[in-house]
C-alpha cells in the first residue's frame, strides 16, 4: 500500500522537477544578466567619471587664469595648483580603462593637448610680462586648447554614456526573457500544485479528518477513549501511537496527583518552620497557605478572606500586584506598617509577589504576601536621625559664633589686618560657610526622612516654578558662557507643589548642570504632561555621567568622581529625592557620556477641588 510520504513524495516530485529545470535556465540568464550590468557599472561608468572630473578641473583651472589676469594672482595660481594634479589623475583613470574603439585615441590626444596646455600656462601667469601680453596668451593658445580638451573629454564621456545605453538596453531584454519563463515556471507550478491539492484531499485529508474527531475527546481530557486504526500507513500508526500516549497519560495523572498532594503537604510543613510572615493568596483574596508568624501576628489563617482582616493597606496592594502583574511594596511613608505583638511595638515591610501560572507568563493564579520584619532597621533609622541632629545642632552653635568673629576679623573691628592674614581669614570664613551649607543640608535631609519637615501643596503654575528660579541664575551662566533656555509651555495646567521647596530642588539641579557645563555649552529647562503628572526635566550638555554612578547619584554623601571640594559632600539630589517624594512624584537622571545629562521628576497635577480652594 502507497504511504502518505510516497503520495507527497509523488506531488512534489513534477512541482520540483518544473522549478529545478527553469531555476537552472533562469539562473543562467541572470549570470549573463550579471555580466552585462557588470560592463555598465564597471568598466563605462569609470570612463564617465574620469571625464567629468577632467572637465571640472578644466573649468578650475580656467577659472584661475582668469583670477590672474584680474590681477587676483594668489587664488588664481592656488586653483591651478590644486586643480592640474587632479585633472592629472583623473586623465590616468582615463588611460587605464579604455573599453572602446576610438576611445584611446582620444584620451591620448588629450593628453598632448593638455601637455601644450600646461606649458602654455607660463606665459598667463609670469606676471613679469605685460597685462596685453598675457591676455594674448591667454586667449590665442590657451582657450583654444581649453576648448578641444574640454570637447574631446565630451566626445568621451558620450561615447561611454551610449555604450552603458546600449548594455541597459541588452539587460533589459535578457529580463524580459527570464520573466517569461518565471512565468512559466510560475503557470506550470500553479497547475501541478491544483492537481496535487485534489488528490491530497482524497489520500490525507480525509483520514486526518476523521483522525481529528476520534481524537476530540482526548483533546477535552478523555483519556480513556481508544481511537480506531483502520489502514495500515502512517496516519493508522499515528493512531495507535495516540493510543500508547492515552495510557501513558493516564498513568502519568495518576502519577502527578500523588505528587501534587505530597508537594502541598511538604509545603504546608516547611511554612510552618518558616520565621518571616508569609502567605500565599488566591485570585479572590483567600488565604491558601501562610506560615506560623503570619498567622499569629496577623491573623492570615488557611480559609480567611484578605478583606475581612481590616487592614486598609492589604486589599489595594493586592489588586495593584494582580493589575500591574509585577511586584507592589507598600507606598506610605517609609512603607512600614506598625504592629503591636505581645504589648512591644513591630514594624513590618508589606510586598505583594505576583504569582504566574508559568514562569514569565501574563496569566496570574494568585499573590504571595511578605511581611519582613524591620524593626531593627527602623529602630537605628531613628537613632540615626537622632544623633544627625543632636550633633548638627551642637556643632551649628559653635559655627555661628566662629563665623561670626571671622567677619569682625575682616571687618577689622578690632585692628588692621595684613595681606597674609586677610587671605587666611577669607579662606577660613569660606570653609565655614561650605560647613554650615553642609549642616544645614544634613538637617534638612534629616528633617525630611524623619516627616518633621511640613509640605505646603497649593496649586501652581509650572511655568511660575521655572521663569523665577531661572532668572536668577542667568548671571552665573552668563559669566561662565553658558546658555540657558526655558522651555516650559505656558499652557500647562497647574501642578500641586510647594513652591519654595520645588524652588530649592530646581535651585541644586541648575547649579549642577552649570557646574558641569563647559562654556559654549547649554542648560534647558523642559516639562511635559503625563496623564496624571507633569514631567520637569533639566537637560545640560556636560561630560556626563557614567551608568556605574548615574545609579548613587540619589544616594546620601555620595560623590561621583573628578568633582572638586567645594562641589559639597553628596547630600543635595538626596534632598531632592526626598522633597519630591514628599510630594508624590519621582524623580531619575539619564546621561550620555559626552552629550550631556538630564534630571527629571515629577508633580501631581492640581484637581479641580485645589484649583476652587487656591480662587476661594
Amino acid at each position: 500500500m502507497i504511504g502518505i510520504r510516497q503520495k507527497i513524495m509523488f506531488g512534489f516530485g513534477g512541482l520540483l522537477s518544473v522549478v529545478v529545470v527553469i531555476g537552472i535556465m533562469t539562473m543562467a540568464q541572470i549570470d549573463s544578466l550579471g555580466r552585462a550590468i557588470d560592463v555598465i557599472l564597471k568598466e563605462n561608468y569609470r570612463s564617465v567619471v574620469a571625464c567629468q572630473n577632467m572637465k571640472e578641473s578644466l573649468e578650475r583651472m580656467d577659472s584661475g587664469l582668469l583670477f590672474t589676469l584680474a590681477g587676483n594672482e594668489m587664488n588664481g595660481n592656488r586653483l591651478i595648483e590644486e586643480y592640474t594634479p587632479k585633472f592629472h589623475d583623473a586623465l590616468d583613470v582615463e588611460l587605464s580603462n579604455i573599453t572602446l574603439s576610438d576611445e584611446r585615441e582620444r584620451a591620448e590626444r588629450i593628453k598632448i593637448l593638455f601637455e601644450e596646455y600646461t606649458k602654455a600656462i607660463q606665459l598667463v601667469t609670469n606676471i613679469s610680462y605685460t597685462l596685453k601680453k598675457r591676455q594674448a596668451a591667454y586667449f590665442l593658445n590657451l582657450q583654444p586648447s581649453f576648448q578641444k580638451i574640454k570637447k574631446l573629454a565630451q566626445e568621451i564621456l558620450e561615447m561611454n554614456q551610449k555604450n552603458m545605453s546600449e548594455a541597459n538596453d541588452t539587460a533589459r531584454y535578457l529580463a524580459n526573457i527570464a520573466h517569461r519563463r518565471m512565468l512559466m515556471a510560475i503557470m506550470a507550478s500553479a497547475f501541478i500544485a491544483f492537481l496535487f491539492s485534489y488528490l491530497s484531499h482524497k489520500w490525507i485529508l480525509r483520514p486526518i479528518n476523521r483522525l481529528i474527531e476520534s481524537t476530540d475527546e482526548i483533546r477535552h481530557g478523555n483519556l480513556d477513549l481508544v481511537l480506531e486504526t483502520g489502514s495500515k500507513d502512517e496516519i493508522g500508526r499515528l493512531s495507535e501511537s495516540f493510543n500508547e500516549m492515552a495510557a501513558v497519560l493516564r498513568q502519568i495523572r495518576k502519577e502527578e496527583r500523588i505528587s501534587l498532594l505530597r508537594i502541598r503537604r511538604a509545603t504546608e510543613e516547611v511554612f510552618k518552620a518558616l520565621p518571616t510572615a508569609i502567605a500565599l493568596l488566591d485570585l479572590k483574596g483567600r488565604v491558601e497557605i501562610s506560615t506560623e508568624t503570619a498567622d499569629r501576628h496577623f491573623g492570615l489563617k488557611q480559609g480567611v478572606f484578605a478583606e475581612m482582616l481590616g487592614y486598609e493597606w492589604l486589599n489595594p496592594l493586592i489588586q495593584r500586584a494582580l493589575n500591574e502583574n509585577r511586584i507592589i511594596e507598600h507606598d506610605s511613608k517609609h512603607g512600614y506598617i506598625q504592629q503591636f505583638i505581645d504589648n512591644r511595638e513591630y514594624f513590618f515591610q508589606p510586598t505583594v509577589v505576583p504569582i504566574p501560572v508559568v514562569p514569565e507568563g501574563k496569566e496570574l493564579t494568585g499573590v504571595a504576601l511578605i511581611l519582613k520584619d524591620v524593626t531593627q532597621m527602623y529602630e537605628q533609622q531613628e537613632l540615626k536621625s537622632g544623633m544627625i541632629s543632636t550633633v548638627s545642632h551642637q556643632l551649628k552653635t559653635p559655627l555661628t559664633s566662629l563665623r561670626m568673629s571671622i567677619y569682625l576679623l575682616l571687618e577689622e573691628s578690632v585692628g588692621v589686618l595684613n595681606e597674609k592674614q586677610i587671605e587666611l581669614l577669607i579662606a577660613a570664613r569660606d570653609d565655614s560657610e561650605r560647613l554650615l551649607n553642609i549642616i544645614n543640608d544634613l538637617l534638612d535631609l534629616n528633617c525630611i526622612e524623619s516627616g518633621k519637615s511640613d509640605v505646603s501643596l497649593k496649586p501652581v503654575s509650572p511655568q511660575t516654578l521655572v521663569r523665577d528660579v531661572i532668572d536668577s541664575f542667568l548671571p552665573e551662566a552668563r559669566d561662565k558662557g553658558v546658555t540657558m533656555a526655558n522651555a516650559v509651555p505656558d499652557d500647562l495646567p497647574e501642578v500641586v507643589a510647594d513652591a519654595e521647596k520645588i524652588r530649592h530642588v530646581f535651585t541644586n539641579l541648575l547649579s549642577n548642570a552649570i557646574r558641569f557645563t563647559s562654556p559654549g555649552g547649554s542648560v534647558s529647562v523642559l516639562a511635559d504632561l503625563e496623564p496624571d503628572n507633569v514631567r520637569f526635566s533639566v537637560e545640560d550638555t556636560g561630560a556626563g555621567i557614567t551608568a556605574e554612578h548615574l545609579k548613587h547619584l540619589f544616594e546620601p554623601f555620595y560623590r561621583a568622581p573628578g568633582q572638586d571640594e567645594k562641589s559639597g559632600v553628596g547630600l543635595g539630589l538626596a534632598i531632592v529625592k526626598e522633597i519630591i517624594q514628599a510630594h508624590g512624584g519621582d524623580v531619575s537622571a539619564e546621561s550620555e557620556i559626552g552629550k550631556g545629562t538630564s534630571f527629571g521628576f515629577t508633580l501631581p497635577l492640581a484637581k479641580e477641588r485645589d484649583v476652587q480652594e487656591k480662587q476661594n
